[in-house]
């Protein structure tokens, strides 16, 4: 993260990156949290009057949203916020390394589902959004679908991998041009369908890769559809596609929440427009 810091600043600005501990890293998120914190409460005793623009990469991204939600009292001199591949709405290995929500390590703290916080917290803050692509719905580690949320400025940047996103000069281009022309609230448009799924509890967004072997289970009016497939350990996956089949939407929901899932999906059958 200073490889990259180094490519955006001048020598003149102070840059701070958090040691975290590399075993730690695997284990929970909390005690990443309280030292990124702390860190930062150091920083802005020594600055107090200095703009403070955050930068994460992954997990990284996920720690500041975490301190900034303990910290609403810094969100003023917050000049802007940065994530770099940040799996908000939960990275999907996560689910599948702990489908019932049990807590087995890192992978409870990576599945959660952070975009209603991280929506608050860019309707405030100046928030930008950087997704890798490179098999046409990832960065290899984490979907794109899964970083992008309302009120964040989004881009993608194809060919791109999770860890090219650490430091790469594309990357760096990006951040420069965003800083030049900081804007609360550049709105991501969300198909309403789609908003309505995500909004399913415990769902994750996912790949696209197994649209095709979904099949439709409601046809809506304007020519859309829902799609929905069962994987071989029974997990239940469900895709929006567009009139002309192209896939807009990907997320699954663990064994836990399926029956979540069916309700919304029996709601949708009954509040909006079918076609007949």
């Amino acid at each position: 993260m200073l490889d990259l810091a180094y490519q955006l600043v001048r020598g003149t600005v102070p840059v701070v990156a958090p040691k975290l501990d590399y075993v730690q890293t695997w284990l929970r998120v909390d005690p990443l949290i309280r030292v990124a914190e702390a860190t930062a409460i150091a920083q802005i005793a020594q600055y107090p009057d200095t703009p403070i623009r955050m930068i994460g990469h992954s997990m990284g991204g996920l720690i500041w949203l975490e301190v900034l939600n303990r910290h609403p009292d810094w969100w003023a001199n917050v000049q802007s916020l940065v994530l770099v591949a940040s799996p908000v709405g939960g990275a999907d290995l996560g689910r599948i390394l702990d489908p019932l929500g049990l807590g087995i390590g890192i992978a409870a703290d990576l599945g959660k589902n952070r975009k209603p916080l991280a929506e608050t917290i860019a309707a405030a803050i100046p928030t930008l959004v950087i997704a890798g692509d490179t098999d046409g719905g990832s960065d290899g580690t984490v979907t794109v679908a899964c970083t992008q949320f309302a009120y964040a400025k989004f881009v993608c940047l194809p060919g791109l991998s999770h860890a090219d996103m650490r430091n790469h000069p594309l990357v760096a281009a990006v951040i420069r041009e965003f800083w030049l022309g900081t804007a609360i609230g550049e709105s991501v448009a969300v198909n309403a369908m789609i908003q309505k799924l995500r909004n399913v509890p415990g769902i994750t967004d996912g790949h696209q890769r197994d649209f095709i072997k979904a099949k439709v289970e409601i046809e809506l009016s304007d020519g859309s559809t829902i799609r929905t497939w069962k994987n071989m350990v029974g997990v239940d996956h469900v895709f929006v596609a567009s009139p002309s089949g192209h896939c807009l939407y990907a997320g699954f929901v663990g064994w836990l929440h399926a029956p979540d899932l069916e309700k919304a999906l029996v709601e949708i059958k009954r509040e909006e427009p079918i076609a007949q």
